[in-house]
């Protein structure tokens, strides 16, 4: 607890005139000052100061209070939170009178981490600026139509492409190297000495957490290079992907006077808006919208207009966006812009006032836009078809909170379905409940997954593959009879080993292939979302089984290591790179390896392992079609929920990019790459 006195002194040590300018233009009006108020839209100031007082009054909506209660409804945060921060920043000291040493420790840490990511937000921009290297990055951004201004409010940046001037500048000012690679700005070289920088020859895109702080970085590369166009900075003690959104801490007050946010899919969308004076828009970092990052705009508004473009994951990404957000209680809308247009192109070609124009004419709520979607698709065009679509939308409508709202959004539904449906909206309420029970019984169910898998977690430990996602079983009185293995699958899962004479499956293959081409960090990644259940092949299965081996013991994992080991290694080796050697010619024979093949090789990896898993649950699904042939009448019952659950979990595969169905790896990838390709290089020249 923070004492009173601690509370007073903060508050006497804070300049609340200082606080309140970081989010109102503030002007002297005798012996206060006056702007434009942060909680309302307002185009005459009625928003007062009082310095003497140390409160804040607005005559036009009525908010007030003191600094404390303007900085909890500006940056969304506490009470506590709240003085603690205007401590920090006047330089209050307040103990941790009930921290615990790991607690002192972990408070450390993220510090350390906040300096570490500071120093190079400055460093970064400092580069773009000054080094004669940034040329190709300024260029960017002035055909980008960027001005200074605009470049310094956003922190943007760029990062050398020497490799380590990062590391070597950070060690200069004296910035702790552990902070430095726990805010995965450094990596430890794989040459046994030194760190490399993470972001090399990239323009820089610095990510602020809602109350300003630099938490993370996203980096484009700057030409044609054959990469990943963006990589993005680790998840961290202080960076969550899931939990971020692009540009709040320059929307939040616009988002709070206007009660609506604008989302859009890329960073330079919500730079351009905001220098055509469009400060109400986000993004959703890089990444498919999450419910933790529609909280954190729900803090700020009640309604959201989403932005995506016209391709096919732009539409995908909108559909699961609506859902998201009306889970969340929020007004969802949606703004289709013109074909070939995105928001940084319409804005630079027609303006804000077009823009806003074309917000207020042509936004329309998720039913609609959905209806919409379909008649374009042509799926308004058969009785099958018009079904499927509106139970579609009435599962949206389901996410709803508010049973008026609910009932509202039926209404309308029925509304729109009337010139291709007969009848009154009973049905449609009807069919309301059906879809409210079933979502129940979905919700239910998955908290007993939760607490079984907890159970399993707290009981034994993780075996070598991790159970992966949303695989992780059912229940056991769900399953029962069936037992469950210490793989987290059902005992009577366990597939058949292939017969040696059988042709060994090529996604089998091509995992082995990544692993011990790429090494532990691809082990890594691969192992945590796979286990050796998956496989199918016996000998390919032992091959597995020992990577792992020599991944828990810290072993070597790479082609020569391989490919010197007993029988059957060295066979397997040259099968599962057999198609590798016949395209590389001697490139190969010189390093080991070829690069060409895998552009992006945790890409190849998610592919794969898609395949893997599609495999392994059609097999199941046919074993589970013999067992129904000779079971009880009462073992089918078990069977047949089984069979449908199999059925879930291969149609999810079937119907989601491979992209989407697994998570990134932590790190870039591309420096593993790098010095995987070195360390090759320096084998076979040897």
């Amino acid at each position: 607890m923070i004492s009173e006195a601690k509370k007073e002194e903060v508050r006497d040590a804070a300049d609340i005139v200082e606080v309140v300018s970081d989010y109102v233009k503030l002007k002297r009006s005798g012996s206060g000052f006056i702007g434009l108020c942060p909680y309302h839209n307002e185009k005459t100031p009625s928003f007062h100061v009082t310095p003497r007082l140390g409160i804040y009054k607005c005559f036009g909506c009525g908010e007030s209070g003191d600094v404390f209660k303007f900085v909890m409804d500006q940056d969304g945060i506490g009470f506590t939170e709240a003085v603690r921060q205007l401590a920090d920043r006047y330089g209050v000291f307040i103990p941790e009178e009930e921290s615990t040493p790991e607690q002192k420790e972990h408070h450390q840490q993220k510090e350390g981490i906040y300096h570490a990511l500071k120093f190079a937000g400055l460093f970064f921009y400092r580069n773009l600026i000054e080094n004669p290297e940034a040329e190709k990055a300024i260029s960017y951004l002035q055909k980008r139509g960027y001005n200074r201004e605009i470049i310094k409010k956003f922190g943007l940046g760029y990062a050398p492409a020497g490799g380590s001037e990062l590391w070597k500048a950070a060690l200069n000012a004296g910035v702790d190297e552990e902070y430095m690679v726990e805010a995965d700005l450094i990596k430890p070289s794989n040459r046994g000495e030194g760190f490399y920088d993470t972001f090399r020859g990239r323009l820089m895109f610095p990510i602020f957490n809602p109350t300003g702080k630099v938490i993370a970085f996203a980096g484009r590369v700057l030409g044609n290079e054959k990469t990943a166009k963006y990589i993005n900075s680790a998840q961290t003690k202080v960076y969550n992907k899931s939990e971020v959104v692009y540009g709040v801490n320059f929307a939040k007050n616009e988002i709070r006077k206007q009660q609506e946010v604008i989302l859009v899919e890329g960073y330079t969308d919500v730079i351009t808006l905001n220098q055509h004076g469009i400060s109400n828009v986000v993004a959703s970092s890089g990444t498919a919208l999450t419910p933790g990052q529609m909280k954190i705009l729900h803090r700020y508004g009640e309604r959201i207009v989403m932005i995506y473009d016209s391709d096919n994951a732009g539409q995908n990404a909108m559909k699961r966006g609506i859902d998201i957000g009306l889970r969340e209680g929020m007004e969802v809308q949606l703004l289709e812009l013109p074909d070939g247009e995105d928001p940084d192109s319409f804005v630079k070609q027609f303006g804000k006032e077009s823009f806003d124009e074309l917000k207020k004419e042509d936004a329309s709520d998720f039913v609609d836009f959905l209806m919409l979607k379909a008649e374009e698709e042509g799926r308004l065009e058969s009785p099958v078809n018009q079904g499927k679509v509106i139970n579609e939308i009435l599962r949206s409508i389901a996410e709803i909170r508010e049973p008026i709202q609910r009932q509202v959004y039926v209404q309308h539904l029925h509304q729109r379905t009337q010139k291709f449906r007969r009848g009154t909206d009973r049905e449609l309420f009807d069919e309301m409940e059906r879809v409210l029970q079933e979502k129940k019984r979905e919700e239910e169910r998955a908290k007993r997954r939760g607490q079984f898998r907890e159970q399993r977690q707290n009981e034994q430990s993780q075996p070598s593959g991790m159970p992966f996602g949303d695989d992780i079983p059912l229940p056991e009185d769900e399953f029962m009879p069936l037992e469950m293995d210490d793989s987290g699958m059902p005992s009577s899962f366990e597939p058949e080993k292939a017969k040696p004479s059988r042709k060994k499956p090529h996604y089998e293959k091509e995992l082995i292939r990544l692993m011990i081409t790429y090494g532990k960090s691809m082990v890594e990644y691969i192992c945590s979302l796979t286990n050796e259940k998956l496989f199918e092949d016996e000998e390919l299965t032992m091959f597995y089984k020992d990577i792992v081996e020599q991944f828990k013991n810290d072993g070597e994992i790479s082609i020569n290591h391989y490919t010197g080991k007993e029988d059957p290694f060295p066979r397997l080796t040259g099968d599962v790179l057999l198609e590798q050697h016949t395209a590389s010619e001697r490139h190969h024979e010189k390093v080991g390896l070829k690069y060409e093949k895998d552009k992006n090789p945790y890409l190849t990896a998610k592919s794969t392992i898609k395949t893997l898993e599609l495999s392994f649950f059609k097999r199941k699904r046919e074993e589970m079609a013999e067992k129904f042939k000779t079971a009880t009448p009462e073992e089918k019952k078990k069977i047949i929920q089984v069979q449908a659950d199999i059925q879930s979990k291969i149609t999810r595969r079937e119907k989601t990019d491979s992209d989407e169905l697994y998570p990134d790896p932590e790190g870039t990838g591309e420096d593993i790459i790098n010095e995987k390709v070195f360390t090759y290089k320096m084998k076979g020249e040897e």
